[in-house]
């Protein structure tokens, strides 16, 4: 694998944080992604009920918000980060 590839098997959330602008998910090996909510319109559209009403899918391989029909992966999240850095 080379250092520009990103390693995105068996990647598992653990929990996450969503306030107005920013999706913070945690990982089981410590590391944190957050990503702006602007990437997720219906999670940038919902309320902060809808935003809390959240699981985890898969054994933390994914995200899932009954109530708006959204569903996010670990994996894209990681591939996302990797071609658009997060500008501060």
């Amino acid at each position: 694998m080379s250092s520009s590839e990103v390693e995105t098997h068996m990647v598992l959330a653990t929990g996450l944080e969503v306030t107005d602008d920013t999706l913070s998910v945690e990982l089981v090996d410590g590391r944190t992604i957050a990503v702006p909510l602007a990437w997720y319109p219906r999670l940038m559209h919902a309320t902060a009920a809808e935003r809390g009403n959240w699981r985890l899918i898969a054994g933390g391989r994914g995200i899932h918000w009954d109530g708006i029909d959204e569903d996010v992966s670990v994996s894209n999240l990681l591939l996302l980060t990797a071609a658009r850095p997060m500008r501060r």
